[in-house]
């Protein structure tokens, strides 16, 4: 893209990033666990919005439907953005799906109605990953998959995925989304600096570990409150 087109196209991508950062930013879990009666997940556990911290309220349907709609979130966020843009810019639809792509992605981590604590990003990641390149998506479930079932930490699983998608997409020839996933991968990596702690410390927890109950985890909350040492 020459320069001129560039900048007679920036308000569209602006535009562009603007729709999936508000898209992206719609907190599910917040949303699912107080519609359910379960109270605010932010005040249990990590405080997390995602659906690892929803489903220490017990309730595994929850956490499943708040995965779902992390990762469709990033995904409706891709195919809108494209369809819009073969409508309207026939010339631009990837770059502007991909920028849709991106602000969903930032909108999940960094919500402006909440305060910019959002998720970790991984089933928004994912959810982008599909809507712009399905093949990528199935290489990083099955690397998550063996991941899992050779080391069973699921943030493990999560960070080796992510660490290979812009190789991934390189190997494909999708030079135009290896540098966006290389980017939004180091930023998935800052949001799991304390799940990298702990995978160094050996105090991560494994999948099929034991499994705290939501008073344990509110009690654990509230006592990091106190010490100031929260997972946000």
């Amino acid at each position: 893209m020459d320069p001129t087109s560039w900048s007679h196209s920036l308000p569209q991508f602006l535009i562009a990033i603007l729709f999936g950062y508000v898209l992206g930013s719609t907190p599910f879990g917040l949303i699912l666990t107080k519609m359910g009666g379960l109270g605010d997940v932010r005040k249990i556990g990590s405080g997390n919005i995602g659906a690892t911290n929803v489903l220490r309220t017990g309730n595994k349907k929850l956490a499943a439907l708040t995965l779902l709609g992390d990762l469709l979130k990033g995904t409706l966020a891709v195919i809108i953005a494209r369809e819009v843009a073969i409508a309207f810019l026939p010339d631009s639809p990837v770059q502007i799906a991909s920028l849709a792509g991106l602000g969903a992605f930032l909108g999940h981590l960094f919500p402006f109605w909440l305060k910019f604590r959002g998720g970790k990003g991984v089933a928004t990641y994912l959810g982008v990953l599909l809507g712009l390149y399905p093949a990528a998506f199935l290489a990083f479930a099955f690397i998550w998959l063996t991941s899992a079932y050779l080391t069973r930490y699921s943030s493990l699983s999560a960070l080796i995925g992510s660490a290979l998608m812009p190789f991934v997409l390189f190997g494909f020839g999708q030079w135009n989304l290896t540098g966006l996933f290389a980017a939004m991968t180091l930023l998935l990596w800052i949001r799991h600096k304390e799940n990298i702690t702990r995978l160094l410390a050996g105090t991560e927890g494994k999948i099929g570990g034991k499994k705290e109950s939501p008073s344990d985890a509110l009690s654990k909350s509230d006592a990091s409150d106190v010490s100031g040492e929260k997972d946000k």
